[in-house]
């Protein structure tokens, strides 16, 4: 046994202590059905070289097998259920409801006008209204939103990009309608826009703008609210328009330098913002594949921290992520079989380490899930934690032949694509290029090849299928909603003093011409109750906006 094993395990073992005083062990003893002990870690009989060097332990560098030396142990992850459709009302209606069903935090799903930074009763809006998120026109929707859940006590993910800086100044200010100070917030804002360009569409701005504005929100967070995570860099939409594992490592950790980058170029100090940085990463159905992508992604971003940007903190080297379940593996067939779909996807979450986690309902293929089946999801969590024992010990497919040269793999080839987009000159440059999205769209292309050959089974779909299937009983939605939205959002503008919104836009403007920090601007406007479409309108005229090629 060498002695950088023995002096890691040192290490480890008071990094054990520390957290221990801080979060102590869920049970007194952990042990198995047949009273056989489970211990906290389990190690190599022999650790060679590099074992320390690429495996190590839970707690330090290379982080593959997690970022806590005790994971989950102490703390089960964050069951943080996403919701979100019709109005801020019914939207608190279901938070609350998850929230007393023993959901631990809170993620906000807009509807599409909101994410692309239009109002209700824009006519770009129409048809669309609260239909795949909560529709959200000022801060009087937001206040609806969060009405009795003290922001002090819960914490939020908001699912925005474009106008992330809208909704996350909202968020401030119901917070101090609340009594909450901003320092005391805690959450994360997706606010990740090179995946919009690469899968998912809901960009307004051109990159060079919505690099700004996303810089201004790290340096406007950096000073008044410690506690929020200011991006978190998502792969989950990247695999969802068909990219593999894979790829979605890859592209996922080339934005995230590309973000890193425009930080220091900015002027803002590698480890006063890398460790709010987090990620967002998909759970799909190969199993072990999924779990030993979550550990290549950690080991990977902890090299590129330490090696390629010279942090110093060790929390900047710490890949903190969330995970959803995959979106796009849910069947419309038989759709109780996602059910099963999605419990195989949040454990292999759960085995590799994941710090948030949604698991998606069985109706969403047809649908905005139903109480009923938001329940379902949330008790598969539940299950999985309080049942399975999968959390009472670290790590538990380490050294395992199959997922450590799985891991080591993913490492090797996500390395190799990173290396051809640093050919185009980092994520932005391969974005405008087109690369990535033209490495996905082949990739989707072969899977649906593969699909309808036959040879890749969807149980339901393409084998095992039935004849005749009973509807599920599917959440519909009020055919009033987008008209009392309109009206609700009119009645504001009415209310309001449209001087002093007026007065804020102004400074907004000026600061966008000045090249100025927009954020305290941005908040100053919605605390007047400026609208979303009225913000980003004034920054649509003085960015533009981009067309894709």
């Amino acid at each position: 046994m060498s002695d950088a094993y023995k002096n890691q395990k040192k290490n480890w073992e008071q990094n054990v202590d520390k957290t221990l005083e801080k979060f102590p062990e869920r049970k007194e003893s952990f042990e198995t059905s047949s009273g056989i002990p489970i211990h906290g870690l389990y190690e190599p009989a022999n650790p060679d070289e590099k074992y320390v060097e690429n495996i190590g332990f839970p707690g330090h560098y290379p982080y593959t097998r997690g970022i806590q030396p005790t994971m989950y142990r102490s703390r089960h992850w964050t069951m943080r259920q996403y919701a979100g459709f019709g109005s801020a009302k019914e939207t608190n209606e279901r938070f609350r409801y998850l929230l007393d069903q023993g959901q631990t935090g809170l993620s906000v799903a807009f509807d599409l006008p909101t994410q692309i930074g239009y109002d209700s009763d824009d006519p770009m809006a129409d048809g669309e209204v609260g239909k795949v998120g909560v529709a959200i026109d000022s801060l009087k929707d937001m206040e609806q939103l969060f009405d009795r859940i003290p922001l002090d006590k819960v914490s939020t993910s908001m699912t925005i990009n474009a106008p992330a800086s809208i909704l996350l100044a909202m968020y401030i200010a119901v917070g101090e309608k609340q009594g909450v100070e901003k320092e005391k917030l805690t959450g994360t804002i997706q606010n990740d826009i090179l995946k919009e360009y690469i899968a998912r569409g809901t960009y307004i701005y051109p990159p060079e703008a919505s690099m700004k504005i996303i810089t201004d929100i790290f340096s406007y967070c950096q000073e008044n609210l410690p506690k929020f995570n200011t991006i978190s860099i998502s792969g989950y939409h990247i695999r969802e328009a068909g990219a593999t594992a894979v790829q979605e490592v890859a592209f996922t950790l080339a934005n995230g330098m590309a973000y890193v980058d425009a930080a220091l170029r900015a002027g803002l100090q590698i480890d006063q913002f890398a460790p709010r940085l987090a990620f967002f990463f998909n759970a799909h159905n190969q199993f072990f594949e999924e779990a030993a992508k979550y550990r290549a992604a950690r080991r990977m971003w902890a090299k590129i921290m330490r090696e390629k940007y010279e942090a110093e903190d060790p929390k900047s080297w710490k890949m903190r992520f969330h995970t959803q379940t995959g979106g796009s593996t849910l069947t419309a067939q038989q759709p109780d079989n996602n059910v099963v779909r999605v419990t195989v996807q949040a454990l292999s979450a759960i085995l590799g380490g994941t710090q948030s986690l949604h698991t998606n309902s069985r109706d969403e293929a047809l649908a905005l899930p139903t109480e009923d089946s938001a329940r379902i999801a949330l008790r598969t969590q539940q299950i999985l934690a309080h049942e399975s024992g999968v959390s009472d010990t670290v790590d538990p497919l380490a050294g395992s032949y199959y997922v450590e040269a799985l891991t080591d793999e993913i490492e090797e080839k996500a390395n190799d694509y990173i290396s051809k987009i640093d050919e185009f000159g980092g994520a932005v440059k391969a974005v405008e290029a087109g690369y990535m999205q033209k490495e996905i769209h082949q990739t989707a292309y072969e899977t649906q090849k593969d699909i309808e050959k036959g040879e890749e089974i969807i149980v339901g779909v393409n084998e095992f299928t039935i004849d005749e299937e009973v509807e599920p009983e599917l959440l519909r939605m009020n055919e009033e909603l987008e008209k009392n939205q309109i009206k609700s959002t009119q009645n504001v503008r009415e209310e309001r003093n449209n001087t002093e919104v007026n007065e804020t836009l102004s400074k907004l403007k000026k600061a966008v011409q000045t090249n100025g920090n927009i954020m305290p601007f941005i908040v100053e406007a919605v605390k007047v109750y400026a609208t979303v479409g009225e913000i980003a309108n004034v920054l649509r005229d003085e960015f533009g906006e981009y067309t894709a090629m």
